[in-house]
């Protein structure tokens, strides 16, 4: 046997750990990746996308990170209203990997931790709302909790950009009542709008009645104005022709025999109102001198004169 067989051996060995420990050292960080190096037992470096080299049995990878955005799933979990309404609400939280040091350093699990923490800001939140409100304030709610785990994140190098609710399982029940509601409030809402219509179109028709009364009265008033003007200017018009008249008579009278021409007119008139009283439906007390002629004759001039 040969007395350097053993020493070969242990060459041998110590040759493959070198090769071995000399590849190991030999890394490449593919793209949105870090690697956490360690060495001696503490933090000595942070490697990111490239070709990097290690120390070999002092460097050691403790922590590999991803730095893309991942998603993971909220588990359902139970959850009471402001109003005491039981609520089972599950989502989806968005976050990504900002400081792979403290990330490494700053907990044991940060993924375990932001979905805990998730779930705890969601029950705090919903416990403000009421049932009515968890439906409406989706937005406001997932706000909250981006803004509550962002801050508690930061301290373990995680970044939350954004939370999603996927569903609010609520008891038949209840969800029986909420529908019964909604129609309440649909009914309630469509009486509404038909007495708005009905008031709408009552008011259109007084308005349209209050207009033709006015547009009624306006022509009435125009109609009765024109006929006072018109009477008006008859009235005139048969004064004037009265008063010529007159002038005419005055001058006729001035003129010889012009009382006699009137007396003959005026007893002729007089003739001719007894034959209209000549009826035998009239009956009429007259006086006792009616056919007394000369004497009418002789008042009717004796009138003229004075």
């Amino acid at each position: 046997m040969n007395p350097l067989f053993p020493l070969q051996v242990v060459l041998t060995a110590l040759s493959v750990v070198l090769v071995v420990s000399i590849l190991r050292s030999l890394r490449v960080v593919p793209a949105k990746s870090v690697l956490v190096i360690e060495r001696l037992g503490k933090y000595a470096k942070t490697l990111h996308a490239g070709f990097h080299i290690l120390v070999p049995f002092l460097d050691r990878v403790a922590y590999t990170h991803s730095l893309k955005e991942q998603a993971i799933d909220v588990p359902t979990q139970p959850c009471f209203t402001w109003d005491n309404v039981k609520v089972d609400v599950d989502g989806v939280l968005y976050y990504r990997v900002v400081d792979p040091k403290k990330a490494s350093y700053g907990i044991t699990n940060y993924e375990y931790a932001t979905v805990q923490l998730a779930q705890t800001t969601m029950r705090s939140v919903i416990g403000k709302l009421e049932l009515d409100k968890t439906f409406e304030e989706r937005d406001s709610i997932n706000a909250a909790i981006v803004a509550e785990v962002d801050a508690a994140g930061s301290a373990w190098g995680v970044e939350v950009t954004r939370y999603e609710i996927q569903n609010i399982d609520v008891p038949s029940e209840i969800l029986q009542a909420m529908e019964a509601q909604l129609r309440a409030e649909r009914e309630k809402r469509g009486q509404i709008a038909r007495s708005l219509g009905e008031m709408e179109s009552k008011i259109n028709h007084s308005v349209g009645e209050m207009e033709e009364s006015i547009n009624r009265s306006e022509g009435e008033k125009e109609k009765w104005i024109n006929e006072a003007e018109g009477q008006a200017a008859e009235i005139r018009a048969l004064a004037s022709a009265t008063a010529a008249s007159l002038r005419e008579i005055a001058k006729a009278l001035e003129a010889p025999s012009g009382d006699e021409a009137l007396s003959l007119q005026l007893a002729e008139q007089y003739l001719g109102e007894l034959r209209h009283l000549a009826r035998k439906e009239t009956q009429v007390i007259l006086p006792l001198n009616l056919t007394d002629m000369e004497g009418v004759l002789d008042s009717v001039r004796a009138l003229i004169k004075s």
